[in-house]
């Protein structure tokens, strides 16, 4: 039977949150650029790095331990992302996955090929592609959107994908407006084509569960340190583009999963961290999802990331009939209280009196973390006239916000106001 979300609960499993300066305590809005971190984060990478610091594929107690932890946390991570541990790669981020795989994938890019990016990526998803295809002579299309609804011109993905398309990369949501996008769809129109399919989901995997599978693509990223985790990224490969890429790895590596596809050694403290902060997962799960401490941890994780939805639609409700009553805010994004299911808890917005970075200083000083500036969303920035402007400034929530601080920040926007 589950219980009722206790944000003190949950709050009690991130120490950060306790800290306080000069008396005051640290409201921590800055979520879709990281998250805090759990307690047994911190403690699992303190093992590893004390009880097992070693290399793996050695015969000694401590190697041993190294590659234990290692396979488990890839069997944890495609538990998290509904895929097998067989199809998991870590690394530093999810930008510098994209970056190693764009090599790998564009190598038979050809002049006269083309490749199809978005307008409302993040520019990790966008430059590695646009410096693979300006190195094979490759063209370059656009999916655009509606600079009024925050969302994909999808009726535009017919006129975009070919038979000469090789390659389609798009966001599940966006760090920017936290537009929610329908990627099974754009992923279902590159693959009609034959063409390689990327899936950005670095701003859901804190929000949404994913599941590789349903949407069909052949690479997704995310980073753990956006999902409450350590700084490592995470890149999800279907067998059969895995099998068939040529591997950038030195030669004395082995061509088996999970080392074909890792061109060093990989920090096993991450990789641990990101297996203890999927775990803080499913504790959401079993402690306010139905789901059962004996369940696998797949319908764990499931059930906490669905409870932990559900609060944080009361979070974007309040803050949106805030937001909204505001004189002189704009925001930049779906603001219908009725469409919640349509985003993730990420605002961007903008006053009619003060510029954005004007606005992050001023909640600084009120120990309110928020960002300004264009989140290395390049392309929608532009789009949307606000680049070369001072950008936006940004409020993220996550499931450790509480009520009382989503009032706060909007208190102190509108004294700002």
């Amino acid at each position: 039977m589950a219980e009722a979300w206790d944000i003190e609960a949950v709050r009690a499993a991130f120490p950060a949150l306790a800290l306080e300066d000069d008396g005051r305590p640290r409201t921590y809005l800055d979520a879709p650029g990281g998250s805090q971190v759990p307690a047994r984060v911190v403690q699992r990478m303190s093992e590893i790095m004390l009880g097992s610091c070693a290399n793996d594929g050695g015969a000694f107690r401590t190697s041993v331990e190294s590659e234990r932890a290692m396979m488990d946390a890839h069997a944890a991570v495609a538990a998290f992302l509904g895929a097998a541990r067989d199809e998991i790669v870590f690394g530093l981020n999810s930008t510098s996955l994209i970056f190693h795989f764009s090599r790998m994938v564009a190598r038979d890019w050809r002049a006269g090929d083309e490749i199809v990016l978005t307008r409302m990526d993040h520019d990790g998803n966008v430059g590695p592609w646009l410096i693979a295809a300006e190195e094979r002579g490759v063209t370059v299309r656009w999916l655009d959107f509606d600079p009024e609804t925050f969302e994909y011109r999808y009726e535009a993905l017919e006129g975009l994908i070919g038979p000469r398309t090789k390659l389609v990369a798009c966001n599940h949501a966006s760090n920017i407006f936290g537009t929610v996008n329908d990627v099974q769809r754009i992923v279902a129109a590159g693959k009609a084509v034959g063409a390689v399919t990327m899936v950005d989901a670095v701003q859901s995997a804190p929000h949404l569960p994913i599941d590789v599978a349903a949407i069909g693509c052949d690479l997704l990223a995310c980073s753990a340190y956006k999902f409450f985790g350590p700084h490592a990224g995470v890149m999800v490969v279907a067998p059969a583009l895995r099998d068939r890429l040529t591997p950038l790895k030195v030669r004395p590596a082995s061509m088996d999963m999970p080392w074909r596809h890792t061109p060093g050694t990989p920090s096993f403290e991450a990789q641990a961290g990101t297996q203890a902060a999927i775990e803080h997962i499913a504790w959401l799960g079993e402690a306010f999802g139905a789901s059962s401490p004996e369940a696998p941890l797949r319908r764990r994780v499931v059930a906490g990331l669905e409870a932990a939805t559900a609060y944080e639609a009361g979070l974007m409700d309040r803050f949106l009939a805030g937001a909204t009553a505001i004189p002189g805010l704009a925001l930049y994004g779906i603001a219908s209280r009725n469409r919640l299911d349509a985003r993730v808890p990420t605002f961007s917005l903008r006053l009619a009196s003060r510029s954005p970075q004007e606005i992050a200083a001023a909640l600084a000083a009120e120990n309110i973390f928020v960002w300004a500036g264009d989140f290395y969303a390049y392309e929608a920035s532009t789009r949307i006239g606000l680049r070369d402007k001072g950008g936006l400034a940004r409020i993220g929530l996550s499931h450790y916000t509480t009520v009382g601080e989503v009032d706060r920040v909007l208190d102190a926007i509108a004294r700002l106001a």
